[in-house]
């Protein structure tokens, strides 16, 4: 069939429209994978960087928040284990006790402290206890690590006003003002480490669907981590939020039933030397010290966020269904 003169004229104009649309895509395309192989690349370079010497860098005390229980308690052992004396902080006096025999009895060469806050009620005392101890020992380390979430999957219209206030105090306003009661000490030594533990819901995805506020106030560690590192690594101060994803504890098994450690689910010990290992390097604001969360994230940066999002919303609800069958699934 001849080409007629006016549909040559339509394939000449067309095709510098289709090169130039094609370059686009191909610029973006290749940023979106520049990007994430930067990131994998640093992520390996912070990892192949010398170790820091905890107690010569930062101080020779770490006070751990939530120190009797999964994570906390993981790390006060790890920290322990490298010579640190410990200020453990947590609700429980008798908890407080056993796990400081525990720890003094396998590490008898620390020094320990124990201050008895309940971070869901009144703080005052406790938050005077903390600010002293960090004027009267080197105190080097914070451990943020305390943190409560939902009883159970929940739409956000769900959750009594009591409950979501409870978790806004312990996750969002008492952190911050544990942060606060240390930093004084640190800016006067000029050095010290702040490392906040947050988590996957407020960060490696897009949403977390019937856990809201939970999120909300681990996206809200993330940002004030970024924020205060940015202020203080001039003093020598250096403040990190961590990221973990699932970590086989108690409170991961009572609102997934996940009760034991694999290979994308690491026991609290694990996960906890990991985390130390992240502290010794001390290079990044943000970061996921286990290998494999630090894995599933990055391959969740190729995942479009409406997919993340029906696919965490599915996994809400069917743990709704699951766990608390007498609960109806809304909509």
């Amino acid at each position: 069939m001849a080409v007629t003169p006016i549909a040559a004229e339509c394939n000449i104009r067309l095709w510098p429209t289709q090169t130039w649309l094609l370059m686009i895509i191909s610029c973006l395309g290749f940023t979106v994978i520049a990007k994430h192989s930067i990131s994998v690349g640093v992520w390996l370079f912070n990892r192949m960087r010398a170790e820091k010497d905890l107690v010569k860098n930062y101080g020779s005390w770490a006070l751990v928040t939530g120190a009797t229980d999964g994570i906390g308690k993981a790390l006060a052992h790890q920290l322990a284990q490298r010579g640190l004396n410990l200020v453990l902080v947590s609700r429980s006096s008798d908890k407080l006790e056993t796990v400081s025999a525990e720890i003094q009895a396998k590490f008898p060469n620390i020094c320990l402290k124990i201050i008895e806050l309940d971070f869901s009620g009144d703080v005052s005392a406790g938050l005077r206890q903390i600010k002293e101890v960090s004027h009267d020992v080197d105190l080097g380390i914070l451990i943020n690590n305390v943190g409560i979430t939902y009883p159970r999957a929940m739409f956000f219209h769900e959750v009594e006003e009591s409950v979501w206030m409870k978790i806004v105090k312990v996750n969002l306003e008492v952190s911050t003002l544990v942060i606060k009661a240390v930093l004084a000490g640190m800016i006067e030594r000029k050095r010290g480490a702040i490392v906040n533990i947050g988590s996957g819901a407020g960060m490696a995805v897009p949403s977390h669907p019937l856990y809201a506020i939970y999120a909300a106030t681990k996206a809200y560690l993330n940002q004030l981590s970024r924020c205060l590192y940015a202020e203080y690594k001039h003093v020598g101060i250096h403040v990190q939020c961590q990221v973990p994803l699932y970590v086989a504890t108690k409170m991961l098994r009572e609102i997934t039933s996940i009760s034991r450690a694999s290979l994308f689910v690491p026991s609290a010990e694990d996960y906890a030397e990991a985390a130390v290992r992240q502290i010794e390097i001390g290079y990044e604001a943000v970061c996921c010290p286990y290998w494999a969360h630090s894995l599933q994230w990055q391959l969740a940066q190729f995942v479009p966020h409406s997919l993340l999002d029906a696919w965490r919303l599915s996994v809400g609800l069917r743990r709704r269904s699951t766990l608390h069958p007498q609960f109806k699934i809304l909509f």
